[in-house]
């Protein structure tokens, strides 16, 4: 049997455990702060792809991963009994002028020979409901392959599956076997001390939950703002991007922004309750791209970092291959995603 030893109990890192779990290795997650105590404890959960263009690995890795999503979080809530908020809803998505809708228009087609999946891409009139954004011109963006998720709950469902094989989340433990480091923004400042140029750094993100029920409807992306209805009757708005700030973990004004500009693109939120704001900051890694593979140069020692705003959606397919990589010695991760693109 396999020994598993995973560093983080992110997004990132509790997909890999419980992946290594169902293989039969013998996992153990160390986390000194817990659970989805970094970027993961957000309150977004956005799973959306990149436009169905100029495709390229990282596009085709996140498909693979958006369309394997539905049977890995059922797996995982019927393992520990968790809801992860999981939902294929949709998104919709204003077209601002012509030439934007020009470009849909075109993506149309790309989007049926590039996805080659039960999905579509279209452009559709808007019919005034409620739950759609204005649109300049009169037309959307609809696309059936993004999903949405609830990050807290999403971890706490993985916690649930792993505790059901006699798996905790630990907050110290000596490493065991192969040993994986999910360790997030701290995993790349380590990373970058080591070598002569940043592997990556922090984004900070600002979000905020309102107390609104629109679930089973599709999130909304309009204003550079994610809106997302979480089946819990809560909807979920963000996020910005901040390379530079004074402090990680606090909201201020930019996030009053972000709830302005959502309750604008729909406006039967005016007025909805603010029920937590939050700042974290997440880990994007120099490629941009996810981070994944071997640690150079520290036998057995595995990365899985980088996971930035797409690390939900990414996530079942990150696992995937970093079990393949750790159990089997099986490489599938794609050009653009290997540590040694980041040196």
């Amino acid at each position: 049997m396999v020994e598993i030893t995973v560093r983080g109990a992110g997004i990132f890192g509790l997909s890999v455990a419980w992946a290594c779990a169902q293989r039969g290795a013998a996992v153990q997650v160390v986390d000194p702060h817990g659970p989805a105590a970094g970027s993961s404890g957000g309150v977004v959960g956005a799973l959306a792809p990149h436009v169905p263009e100029n495709w390229n690995a990282k596009k085709a890795f996140q498909l693979d991963s958006l369309l394997m999503a539905e049977g890995f979080w059922r797996d995982v809530e019927a393992a520990g009994g968790g809801r992860s908020g999981y939902m294929r809803s949709g998104r919709l998505q204003p077209i601002a002028d012509e030439a934007a809708l020009g470009l849909a228009r075109g993506r149309e087609d790309t989007a049926q020979a590039l996805w080659a999946a039960p999905a579509i891409w279209e452009v559709v009139p808007a019919d005034n409901s409620p739950w759609q954004p204005p649109s300049p011109t009169g037309m959307l963006i609809r696309d059936t392959l993004s999903a949405l998720i609830h990050p807290r709950q999403a971890c706490d469902a993985l916690v649930r599956a792993l505790a059901a094989q006699g798996i905790e989340v630990v907050p110290d433990a000596p490493e065991r076997g192969r040993t994986l480091w999910a360790t997030g923004v701290a995993g790349l400042t380590a990373l970058s001390a080591n070598h002569h140029r940043s592997m990556g750094n922090g984004v900070k993100g600002q979000a905020a939950l309102l107390q609104f029920d629109a679930a089973g409807a599709a999130q909304i992306f309009a204003g550079g703002v994610h809106i997302i209805p979480h089946l819990d009757g809560t909807v979920g708005v963000g996020s910005t991007s901040e390379r530079d700030f004074d402090a990680p973990d606090t909201t201020d004004a930019q996030l009053d922004d972000v709830i302005a500009k959502a309750c604008a693109a729909v406006p039967a939120l005016r007025g909805a309750p603010v029920l937590a704001r939050w700042a974290g900051v997440r880990p994007r890694a120099r490629s941009r791209a996810p981070m994944l593979g071997a640690w150079p140069d520290r036998p057995d020692h595995f990365i899985a970092n980088g996971g930035f705003k797409i690390g939900f959606g990414m996530a079942p397919k990150v696992a995937q291959v970093m079990a393949d990589l750790m159990l089997e010695g099986r490489d599938a991760i794609p050009n653009g995603f290997q540590v040694e693109d980041n040196v």
